[in-house]
Formats: C-alpha cells, sequence, structure tokens
C-alpha cells in the first residue's frame, strides 16, 4: 500500500536538492525500431487494429523493453521514472479499438516501472526512487472545437474526460505509483477534468496527501497553451487543487523555455518542474540539443535558482538525464515563494485577473444575464447566439473584466443555453480572456457553465437556505471545479434582515467552507444583501445601515479580532457587498456586489 507520507518525503528533498526525471519514453522506443508484429505480441495476434505506434500497449507485449528504459534512467540519475501511460484512456485507446485494455495497460505499465525499481535496488543498493504515473492529454480537447463551422462544437464533455481519468488513476494507484502527474496540458480545461477525477478517487481512498504534480505546455514563443491560457492564468486556474508540484514540458527547448518558467516560478507557491525537449524539432524530425548543449543551459537554470525538479522530453535519453544531474546538483533548489498570498483574490480567462489590496472596483458586465438585459434574453430565445456574443464583445470593450452568465428563465433549457454560450465564448478571445461568472438559482446550470470553463470563475451563489448537508455539497462541488463562491446571507430560516443575523450567517457560513470544505479563505465572496431601501415603509428603514454594518463588520471586526490570520486575505470580501446607489430620494436603481460598477446601467443593451 503506497502511503501518503511520500508526499513528506518529497517535500524535505525538494527543500535541501534539485531533484531529477527521466527522459523521453517515445525517444527510446522509436531507438528500438520495432515491427508490427513486436508490437502486437503473443496477446494481440488477432487484434483487427494496427497496432505499430501505440507506445502503450508495450508494457504488455514487450514489458522488458519498458522495464529496460526505467532502469537506464534511474542509473543515469533520475529519481523519477514515469509510466508509460501517456496514452493510456479510454480516449486515446479508442484509435487502436482498446479502450477495454485500459486497465491492463495502466497497471502493466505500472508495474514494469516497479520491477526496475526493483532491479536497481538489488544491483546498486537501496535509494528513495519514485514511480509517476502520467495521466497524458488526450487527443480531444474541451475547450476548442473540432468543427470550424460550429465554434460551440465538442465531441466529448467534461463527464466523458473526467471518467476516462478515473479509470485510469485508480489503475495507476493499483499498480502502486508513488505520484500522479497531469503532463502535456495544452487545454486547461481537459487538465481540470483529470484533477477533478484524481480528487474524487483519493478522497474515496483515504488519500487527502497523495502527491500530484501538473506541468503545462506552451505551445510557441507567445507562451500559451493550446487553449490560449497564459501560464499564469493556467496556474490560476489549478491551483485549488494544491498540487505538489507544477511545471512546464514539452514543444520547447531549454533555450526557448527559460523565460516561461521563469514566469511560472515568480507566480505560483508550489514546487517548480520542467523538462524540456532536447531543443526544437529540425527539419527531419529530430531534435539536436545533444546531452552537454542541453545540460549547460540547464546549468544557468539551476545557478539561478528557478527549478526543483529537471528532466527531459522529446528527444532527450539517459545520456541526457546524466550530463543534466552532473552539471546541475551542486546547486541549491528553487526557494517557493507565496507570490499569490499578495493577492487578495486570483481568477482567471485567458489571461490572470488579480484582486489587491488596493485594487479599485472590478466591473462586471452583467448584459449576459436574461433577467437583466431583454435585448440578450431575445437573442436567446431566438437561438441567436452570434448576436448575443456581441453583447458579451461589447462589454469587454467597455470596461468590463468579469462577464456574468445567466439564463434562469422558463422559456429556457438553462444547461443547454449555457453548455452553448460557454462554449462559444471559448473560442472568442477578446471574450475569453475574462475570467466569467456562472449565475443560476438551478445548480445543475451552474455545474454545466462550470464544466466548460477553463479558466477560474466565479459561482453565484450557494446559501444554507435549503440545509447544512446541501451548502456542503454544493461547496464541496464548486471547490473540486476550481471556482470561487458568492455566498448569500441566507439559512434555513429565511434571508437576513438584521445586522445580527447577517453577520450570523457570514460567521456560519465561513466556518464550514474553510473548516468543512477546505475551501480557501480568498476564494468567498460574502454578498450580505442589501435588501429594499428607499420604499417609504418604516419595516424597510434600517436596511441600508445594517448592510453597512456588516460590511464594516466583515472587513474589520471579524477579520482582525477573531480571524487575524486570514485578515489579508479576506479584505477581497468588502469588495463583494452590495453598492446601493440612489439615482432619487425613493428609487433604487439596482444592487450589486460592491466590486461591480453596475454594468447593466453603465452599458445598457
Amino acid at each position: 500500500m503506497v502511503l501518503s507520507s511520500v508526499s513528506d518525503e518529497l517535500r524535505a528533498t525538494l527543500r535541501q536538492r534539485i531533484m531529477y526525471m527521466d527522459g523521453g519514453m517515445g525517444t527510446m522506443i522509436q531507438s528500438l525500431n520495432l515491427s508490427e508484429e513486436d508490437f502486437r505480441g503473443t496477446q494481440f495476434q488477432d487484434h483487427p487494429c494496427n497496432l505499430v505506434g501505440n507506445n502503450d500497449l508495450l508494457s504488455l507485449t514487450q514489458p522488458h523493453h519498458i522495464t529496460r528504459i526505467h532502469k537506464d534512467y534511474l542509473l543515469a540519475g533520475a529519481d523519477f521514472i514515469s509510466t508509460n501511460t501517456f496514452n493510456s484512456t479510454r480516449i486515446a485507446m479508442a484509435d487502436y479499438a482498446m479502450e477495454a485494455m485500459v486497465y491492463q495497460l495502466n497497471r502493466g505499465a505500472a508495474k514494469c516501472a516497479r520491477d526496475a525499481v526493483r532491479e536497481v535496488e538489488q544491483l546498486h543498493g537501496a535509494r528513495p526512487m519514485y514511480v509517476i504515473g502520467v495521466l497524458g492529454p488526450t487527443n480531444k480537447t474541451l475547450s476548442l472545437s473540432p468543427s470550424v463551422e460550429n465554434p460551440a462544437y465538442r465531441n466529448i464533455t467534461f463527464k466523458e474526460m473526467a471518467a476516462a481519468y478515473e479509470e485510469q488513476a485508480i489503475a495507476l494507484l493499483d499498480g502502486e505509483v508513488d505520484v500522479l502527474m497531469v503532463e502535456t496540458i495544452f487545454d486547461t480545461l481537459n487538465a481540470k477534468a483529470a484533477l477533478f477525477a484524481i480528487s474524487k478517487v483519493l478522497e474515496y481512498r483515504d488519500l487527502d496527501d497523495f502527491p500530484v504534480f501538473v506541468s503545462g505546455t506552451v505551445v510557441d514563443l507567445s507562451g500559451r497553451t493550446l487553449s490560449g491560457q497564459t501560464v499564469e492564468a493556467m496556474v490560476c486556474s489549478l491551483q485549488h487543487f494544491n498540487p505538489l508540484c507544477m511545471g512546464l514540458n514539452c514543444a520547447l527547448g531549454a533555450t526557448e523555455m527559460r523565460q516561461f518558467i521563469r514566469e511560472l516560478g515568480e507566480f505560483c507557491e508550489t514546487f517548480v518542474s520542467c523538462y524540456p525537449n532536447a531543443g526544437l524539432p529540425n527539419e527531419f524530425g529530430g531534435y539536436d540539443d545533444d546531452p552537454d548543449k542541453m545540460a549547460a543551459i540547464l546549468k544557468e537554470w539551476a545557478a539561478s535558482g528557478l527549478v526543483n525538479i529537471l528532466g527531459g522530453c522529446c528527444g532527450t535519453t539517459p545520456e541526457h538525464i546524466s550530463a543534466i544531474v552532473a552539471a546541475t546538483c551542486d546547486f541549491s533548489p528553487r526557494v517557493p515563494q507565496c507570490k499569490l498570498g499578495s493577492f487578495k483574490m486570483t481568477l482567471s480567462g485567458l489571461e490572470p485577473m488579480l484582486v489587491y489590496e488596493h485594487s479599485n472596483f472590478v466591473n462586471i458586465g452583467e448584459r449576459c444575464n436574461v433577467a437583466g438585459s431583454t435585448v440578450f434574453k431575445k437573442h436567446i430565445l431566438n437561438d441567436d447566439f452570434q448576436a448575443a456574443l456581441e453583447i458579451a464583445k461589447k462589454q469587454i470593450a467597455e470596461g468590463a473584466q468579469i462577464l456574468d452568465l445567466n439564463f434562469d428563465d422558463g422559456m429556457l433549457d438553462g444547461v443547454k443555453a449555457m453548455t452553448h454560450f460557454v462554449n462559444l465564448i471559448a473560442c472568442e478571445p477578446d471574450v475569453s480572456k475574462v475570467p466569467l461568472c456562472i449565475d443560476s438559482s438551478d445548480f445543475q446550470v451552474i455545474e454545466a457553465g462550470l464544466q466548460c470553463t477553463q479558466g477560474k470563475g466565479i459561482v453565484n451563489s450557494i446559501s444554507l437556505k435549503e440545509g447544512e448537508e446541501d451548502f456542503v455539497e454544493k461547496a464541496a462541488l464548486i471547490r473540486r471545479y476550481g471556482a470561487a463562491v458568492v455566498v448569500m446571507a441566507f439559512d434555513e430560516t429565511g434571508q437576513a434582515d438584521t445586522f445580527e443575523r447577517k453577520i450570523e450567517i457570514c460567521r456560519r457560513s465561513y466556518d464550514i467552507l474553510v473548516h468543512r470544505v477546505g475551501f480557501c479563505p480568498a476564494d468567498i465572496i460574502f454578498d450580505p444583501n442589501v435588501l429594499t431601501i428607499g420604499t417609504g415603509l418604516e419595516e424597510h428603514s434600517n436596511y441600508g445601515i445594517y448592510f453597512i454594518q456588516t460590511v464594516e463588520w466583515i472587513k474589520g471586526h471579524w477579520f482582525l479580532e477573531e480571524y487575524p490570520i486570514f485578515r489579508s486575505l479576506f479584505e477581497v470580501p468588502t469588495l463583494s457587498a452590495k453598492l446601493f446607489t440612489l439615482f432619487s430620494f425613493t428609487t433604487l436603481v439596482r444592487s450589486d456586489w460592491i466590486w461591480a460598477l453596475f454594468m447593466r446601467e453603465i452599458c445598457p443593451c
């Protein structure tokens, strides 16, 4: 049984020295020049599809070759060897009609790696060596359409992707891997589905501290993933999972990747890994950085304190890893920085959005809301999503920093409308660059929106109205999807209408979210409910005062005196309080979060 104490061992070692991953598995397999018959082995002689190129299958048909490759990397100085499971999901295996073999492929690959560790221990004595269970990106993408004519179309759903990753994670854990790694992330939403699945499996197995690594891929010198996110936005989107290590791999060589690994290291609080290619591909599909050249480049990285883990990807060999170890082993590892802690809230679309202590109001565009814009509602009811998208573009152009989406209407299928519109937005960089606020009173609609959102957005909203069990269940799902959350001052007995009731509900909600669900305090936004004012009714006369008192209490009294450790993080909820604006003595135009500057009034559609 693999124990979660591996995390403690790794943390201690990563603080003491640079650790090393292996190099390219595909590179080594290609050098074997295996035939179709070799790939088939004795087990799959009658399989109906061609199998040459299905490298993961070799863990079953040619396990001695895979074990030998692992051993060579361990003998070269690698601390980690990665299972031969880059494509071992039923999604990728569909190309070979081998979906039914996914469990065996992952178990077999884990066994090959474990056998290599045991053989090296027998020959050279025991030293810490770790097996990483690899979960690759699959050959499908959740954030991009495979159809130029239909940008909202997807050929796979979040649930299907997560189910495939769950199956793979279970098999790898059964194979006794030490670490799980989601790697070569070209679409952050794919990675969110993988981490969603992993979190479910680890929770079920009571492995809360099991080490998980995350490694993204920037496709060119723009520093963005294939789905368009910057490195910083990717970190914001995935930080909710608290991976032990985040990094970059593949696509670029060490020379080209340096600036992006520096940016990632300056932004994230985790340990940092990088395993680049052996240069950029040449005209023959090969890689030109020999071991000495690559080691010299990475030596400068190590001297600059950029990394905690180094390794190689495409084009690298055991000789590369041996040279890298020799060149960098005397340098101290990177010291993780608490950079994100200096922000009050981190959100992301294709780009990060950071709310600082002294940030001005954050503008939320609320015209993509069927309850707030008759024009938008008309477009949606007429199935004219392109016209509705123009409203979103207009709001961003006029200063909206977050886009609120709401499809709560009796004439609409909210799940279908939310899914279609968020998918459409994902293909419009001018819109998808900002975070989304998924807004609905129907939690199924909220989930539909979250399952299409690669960035880190906001859920509006949840409350204790339906009881604590319902509140915890929804909050846990929101956290697993990686979103921030708006909490209404509402409980089982009704909406808070006095100062005392407001702070009672906010305090209770906070305690549940932080101490039971594990929410990051900075991801909690309180809505203390201003209620109706300016009506002339006596019973309404103090609602505005109670609201202001509650905001003051949230900002100062509670967090300063009772929760001092979270005070700096929790000044963000003051930005979420309702701002009420009286355009006449008797008419309340509308109320919204204090960090929303009335895009509904400023930019009417």
